[in-house]
């Protein structure tokens, strides 16, 4: 039986609730990502605030520090982190790029070199799943082999291959025990090898279906036609989920094209820069124009920094000072912008209005932070369901 009750569909999106050991996730989703069991600088209690049912972890920088054994005495990661939530733990296959310099690969498994002390770390598919499921992840996710882009054919088809041979691993080590596992596609930027590593990944039964290997610099239109060729050949009975997507207008296309949930480090990323996220687009607090601007990053928001009557020029003035309290506050108002954009796609599908919320949502990005159809735009908190 699957995880996932589809509640209602609009074209190929859809809405619904994917059960877990720790409680339920509302479909679409994103997940804030809190890479070391934190998602930085907030409080779990804040991150539920913001509207986030589902967190992720990696999997493979908990198994370097603290280490799975640790985490696992501590009573699993829920405990040791203070997050009462479900969890997915990403397995390590895309350290596979970004790490890659320090990474030895072979059909077995990787070797990594520790960027902490150097010590070498292997990660086979089975060491994986069984390491994730100690952590005490909701939802474990298979070892696959991503490729960068631009990536050449035959290094894409030899990772495409060992996906395969890995999820078949992955799958016969699972321990079930109320772990969700999921298995990841692969295909690189070539449409045909996607389809065909959907199918193969797609029929060996996993709880759900990941698509991985892509925001990795590619243009936005590459993206969407390999994930529309890996959607194609996926059943529409377990939940799929893109990996590393975290914009207003990609998340809205990809939810459009029926992908369920996402993660991605932008948020945060962006807090640290002084960016927030708003319906009118990115707001830089390093601009000069803040300086005196004493009105909320976004009127109506219920995050700790719009609803706390913290103003931009606030914020501006925190960041300038060094003070980690900015941070903290933009990395909640852009947590809050998130989970409420999937509130409202869940809504616009439930009404049958998706397509014609997208649309209103990305004439607001465009028309800038100060305009009227900023102000106007669907995302705006008074329409929160």
């Amino acid at each position: 039986m699957t995880a996932l009750r589809i509640d209602a569909r609009d074209g190929a999106a859809r809405t619904g609730v994917l059960h877990t050991a720790h409680g339920p996730v509302r479909v679409p989703a994103f997940m804030p990502v809190g890479t070391h069991a934190t998602v930085k600088a907030c409080l779990p209690a804040e991150v539920r605030a913001s509207g986030a049912d589902i967190l992720l972890c990696n999997g493979y920088h908990l198994a370097l520090r603290p280490g799975v054994e640790l985490v696992e005495a501590a009573g699993g990661l829920h405990r040791f982190m203070g997050w009462d939530g479900p969890i997915l733990t990403d397995s390590g296959g895309y350290q596979m790029v970004s790490l890659r310099d320090v990474a030895e690969i072979d059909d077995e498994g990787a070797t990594f070199v520790s960027p902490f002390d150097g010590t070498r770390m292997r990660m086979t598919p089975e060491g994986s799943v069984r390491a994730q499921a100690r952590l005490g992840a909701d939802i474990v996710m298979c070892l696959d082999h991503p490729v960068a882009y631009g990536a050449g054919s035959a290094l894409t088809c030899e990772a495409t291959a060992r996906t395969h041979l890995w999820a078949e691993r992955c799958r016969a080590a699972h321990p079930g025990e109320g772990h969700l596992l999921f298995g990841i596609t692969q295909g690189g930027f070539d449409a045909a090898l996607r389809a065909e590593s959907a199918r193969v990944v797609g029929a060996l039964g996993f709880d759900g279906v990941a698509i991985g290997g892509l925001a990795l610099g590619e243009p936005p239109p590459v993206m969407e036609r390999m994930a529309r060729a890996a959607l194609d050949e996926l059943s529409e009975d377990v939940p799929r989920y893109l990996m590393g997507v975290g914009t207003d207008a990609e998340l809205l296309a990809m939810v459009g094209l029926g992908i369920d949930m996402f993660d991605c480090v932008v948020p945060t990323r962006l807090a640290r820069t002084a960016t927030a996220l708003t319906a009118g687009g990115r707001l830089s607090l390093r601009q000069s124009r803040h300086r005196d601007d004493l009105r909320p990053l976004e009127d109506g928001c219920p995050c700790a920094a719009c609803a706390g009557g913290f103003s931009r020029a606030y914020l501006r003035h925190l960041f300038r000072a060094g003070e980690i309290l900015g941070h903290r506050l933009v990395s909640l108002h852009n947590l809050t912008h998130l989970g409420h954009l999937m509130d409202v796609a869940g809504a616009a599908i439930r009404a049958g209005r998706f397509a014609d919320v997208r649309a209103e949502v990305l004439a607001g990005l465009a028309g800038g932070v100060d305009s009227a159809a900023a102000v106007h735009s669907p995302v705006g908190y008074t329409s929160r369901p």
